[in-house]
């Protein structure tokens, strides 16, 4: 149930020195001790308390001021019943410093007990004690009544204008400490996406490569365990090594698109077909720099569908097309279809599914199947 305006505590970061600038913290100093001056002026000049009288009465400023530390804390931790009996004592020791003569100390006690039950507690309770307060000082205070109650009534704006200061600073700090916990926040989470990054980069390029490697060098094992002649076997390896050739470049491709040195793009599909016999490419619309993902997205692809091709469809001859639209960049893959080649049942550890996974992280489309002559592969990613 939400608490209403009377009920309400003021907030322990409005209750608390947090955000308080350290002139105000001195100024805040300087009126504590001012206000202890004045309590031990009252006792010690025109009372009529000599001897043991005056230092009963330093007795009772330094219960005063114990009880006053005690109502701050009892304040700050919200607990109503302990801070009003700390306050009733307050009002009980300016009472008695009345009666002993010591009115200047009564005068002072009463007024901060006014002004601190309006600044630091639920305007249900702060209101009666206030009243009480102030009205006990109106009816001693000597002034004529005029003054004393233009005195009264300042006192009282000033107990509730400095509750709305402190409960403005404590939305100030509150405000402060989200959106700090929401940049942290947004920290571990690109910190987060960042690592899946990294590690869809390595999945994709030594998952890829690994397993080809393995491939043919499973396949020199055993051609060694069947007797096979030696350029056989030498073939399979040499097949490997390239391999493993084509993954570390791969693995440098990736560690600078981490680090944000990718070349154009163009650039690199027009290298990776140029590495392909019997390809072209074609670019339309306006060429523009892309998101570092998005362009990373166009060059897994590519490179992906380009390897299907040479283990699927060897000889045939692929059509790279490279579109820039407003809204969305499109790769279109096509092949003219052939025999199937020695690795067409091997697996890529990425294929066509790792793809799909990478558009659709982007909110793209990756559309796949059986075109006019071969096979087609049409990636589509916002931009």
């Amino acid at each position: 149930m939400t608490e209403s305006a009377w009920t309400r505590w003021p907030s322990r970061e409005a209750l608390s020195r947090e955000g308080v600038s350290r002139p105000r913290r001195m100024l805040a100093w300087a009126v504590r001790l001012l206000v202890l001056g004045m309590l031990l002026w009252g006792v010690f000049s025109g009372s009529p308390a000599r001897g043991w009288g005056a230092v009963e009465g330093a007795a009772g400023v330094i219960v005063a001021a114990v009880v006053s530390w005690a109502l701050f804390r009892t304040t700050f931790a919200h607990r109503l019943w302990s801070s009003l009996t700390l306050i009733t004592v307050l009002l009980g020791i300016a009472v008695a410093a009345q009666v002993a003569g010591f009115s200047e100390a009564a005068l002072v006690i009463w007024c901060g007990c006014g002004i601190t039950a309006l600044e630091r507690m639920p305007l249900a309770a702060a209101l009666p004690v206030t009243s009480v307060a102030l009205a006990s000082y109106a009816a001693v205070n000597n002034d004529v009544w005029l003054t004393t109650a233009a005195t009264v009534t300042g006192m009282a704006l000033a107990g509730y204008v400095l509750r709305l200061d402190a409960e403005a600073r404590g939305s100030a700090q509150r405000l402060l400490a989200q959106e700090r916990a929401a940049r942290a926040a947004e920290a571990e989470s690109a910190a987060l996406a960042e690592r899946t990054r990294i590690a869809r980069e390595i999945h994709d390029v030594l998952a890829h490569s690994l397993s080809a490697q393995l491939v043919h060098l499973e396949a020199a094992r055993l051609l060694i365990e069947g007797g096979a002649d030696r350029d056989t076997i030498l073939e399979r390896v040499v097949a490997a090594r390239g391999m493993a050739r084509e993954g570390l470049a791969e693995t440098r491709q990736a560690l600078s698109a981490l680090r944000g040195e990718m070349s154009p793009l163009e650039d690199f599909l027009s290298e990776l077909v140029a590495a392909a016999d019997g390809s072209d490419i074609t670019v339309s619309g306006e060429r523009r720099h892309l998101p570092a993902e998005a362009s990373q997205a166009v060059r897994r692809v590519a490179q992906e569908a380009l390897t299907n091709v040479r283990k699927h469809a060897p000889g045939a001859t692929v059509r790279v097309r490279l579109e820039y639209a407003e809204h969305q960049v499109t790769l279109d893959v096509r092949d003219s279809g052939g025999s199937p080649g020695e690795l067409t049942g091997s697996g890529a550890g990425y294929g066509l599914l790792g793809m799909r996974e990478r558009a659709e992280l982007l909110g793209g489309s990756l559309e796949t199947g059986p075109g006019e002559e071969g096979f087609v592969v049409t990636l589509k990613v916002p931009v």
